[in-house]
């Protein structure tokens, strides 16, 4: 290690046609003076409660994992000259913030794609919020200081979220076929892990004598919301 201070980066991104992603050099980007207090990285999964008829209660089922969130928490701009031959003008910093991360991309019409980056931790996301709250001003009114609190979600292209996608996941559609001793609620136990959903299944399919099911035979097992 060096220890040269490494500041945090945001700078646009450009997505190839299989999906990676890569830095835009003709976007701008914008480079802290003063990185932030901290940031939140956070992670969420939902759930599912699909209660059937006579039941008092059903284990949560997984649905889907949600997109990872980032959270700048007080990134300072600063004018004031605190930071040894970087005077820049927080209207300036300000400026060079939305541009990189906010500014709306007309000729793709969607909000840019960003990289953060700090360190070794890496981030690709848009931007839900940005908020900057002034808290120090010369004598005519300009801000010499800015705290910024800045929100982002993650981004993952198409081709990513497919390669993702797990081919046992009950998120996807199964095609299977029936062996001697199989049942609908054992099908349905085994791939959903809630044996209730028999009588959907068999809905879908077509069946009326489910409870003895004929070896052989194929039956769809789509999701179920």
């Amino acid at each position: 290690m060096s220890g040269q201070k490494t500041l945090l980066k945001i700078s646009g991104c450009t997505v190839s046609s299989d999906g990676i992603l890569s830095e835009d050099s003709s976007r701008p980007a914008f480079e802290a003076l003063i990185n932030p207090a901290g940031y939140e990285h956070g992670f969420a999964i939902s759930y599912t409660k699909n209660k059937a008829f006579g039941q008092a209660g059903t284990e949560p089922k997984y649905n889907i994992t949600e997109a990872e969130k980032l959270t700048l928490k007080s990134l300072v701009l600063d004018g004031t000259g605190a930071v040894p031959g970087a005077v820049v003008p927080v209207k300036t910093q300000v400026e060079q913030l939305r541009k990189a991360a906010y500014t709306f991309v007309g000729d793709k019409h969607e909000a840019p794609i960003v990289r953060v980056v700090w360190g070794s931790f890496v981030f690709y996301g848009r931007v839900e919020g940005l908020k900057f709250e002034y808290t120090l001003f010369m004598p005519n009114g300009d801000p010499l200081r800015a705290k910024v609190t800045l929100n982002l979600v993650e981004y993952s292209s198409q081709p990513e979220l497919i390669k993702e996608s797990k081919k046992s996941s009950p998120d996807l559609t199964h095609l299977i076929v029936v062996r001697a001793g199989d049942t609908l609620p054992l099908l349905c136990e085994r791939i959903y892990r809630d044996s209730s959903y028999y009588l959907e299944v068999a809905r879908i399919n077509g069946l009326t004598a489910f409870r003895q099911l004929q070896p052989g035979i194929s039956l769809r097992f789509p999701p179920l919301g």
